[in-house]
C-alpha cells in the first residue's frame, strides 16, 4: 500500500505543478480575481476526472486478460512519464502577469480539464494500470493511490494560488525550477518501474 501511495503522491506533485491550461487558469485567475477564484479552478478536476477514470477503467478492464496489450500500455505510459520528466527539467518559472479572464472560475476550469488531452492520456497510459496493480495487491492500496493522487494534484494547485496571491515574485526565481527538476528526477525513476511492469507483462522478464 505505501508504494501505491508514493506513486499516487508524486504523480500528483508533478500533475499539479506542471506548466498547462489549468495552471495558467488557475494563475490567471488568481491574478485578475484573488486567491478564492484560483482556488476554486484548482477543485475542477474533482468535476471532471470521475467520468473519465470510469471510461478508461472500463475499456481497460475488457483488456485485463490480454496482458500482451497491458505490456504495450504499460510501456507507452512510461514513455509518457519520461515525456512529463523532461518537461519538468526544461520548466522556466511561470510568468505571473495580469489576465482578463472573466470570473466563474469552477465552470471554466472544468471545461479547461474536460477538454484537454492530458487527463485521458494520464489514467489510460499511467493511471489506470498503476491503479489496477495497486488492486491487485489490496483494494485499499489502490485508494491510497488514488487519494495521494488527488490530494497532491489539487493541494499544488491550491498552493500555487496561495503563492500568486501573496508573492509573485516565487514565480520569477528559482525555487519553482528546483522543485520541477526534482519532480522530473523522481517521474524518471518511476518511468523505470512501468518499463520493468510492461516488459513483465509482455513475459520478456520474470
Amino acid at each position: 500500500m505505501l508504494s501505491a501511495l508514493i506513486a499516487g503522491l508524486l504523480l500528483g506533485l508533478s500533475a499539479g505543478f506542471s506548466p498547462g491550461p489549468l495552471l495558467a487558469l488557475v494563475i490567471a485567475q488568481t491574478l485578475q480575481h484573488g486567491m478564492r477564484e484560483g482556488i476554486r479552478v484548482a477543485f475542477a478536476p474533482f468535476l471532471t476526472d470521475v467520468p473519465i477514470v470510469l471510461l478508461v477503467v472500463l475499456v481497460l478492464t475488457q483488456l485485463a486478460n490480454f496482458k500482451p496489450i497491458l505490456g504495450i500500455i504499460a510501456l507507452l505510459g512510461s514513455a509518457f512519464v519520461l515525456y512529463l520528466a523532461s518537461e519538468s527539467f526544461r520548466a522556466q518559472p511561470i510568468a505571473a502577469t495580469a489576465s482578463t479572464v472573466a470570473p466563474q472560475s469552477l465552470g471554466k476550469g472544468a471545461l479547461v480539464n474536460l477538454f484537454s488531452p492530458h487527463p485521458y492520456l494520464f489514467w489510460f497510459t499511467v493511471g489506470a494500470p498503476t491503479l489496477f496493480k495497486a488492486w491487485s495487491e489490496a483494494p485499499f492500496a489502490a485508494v491510497a493511490f488514488v487519494a495521494g493522487f488527488y490530494v497532491c494534484l489539487v493541494g499544488s494547485k491550491i498552493a500555487i494560488a496561495l503563492l500568486v496571491g501573496k508573492s509573485r515574485a516565487w514565480f520569477s526565481g528559482e525555487p519553482y525550477r528546483w522543485i520541477m527538476r526534482g519532480l522530473g528526477a523522481l517521474l524518471a525513476l518511476f518511468a523505470g518501474v512501468l518499463v520493468f511492469d510492461g516488459l513483465t507483462l509482455l513475459g520478456w522478464v520474470r
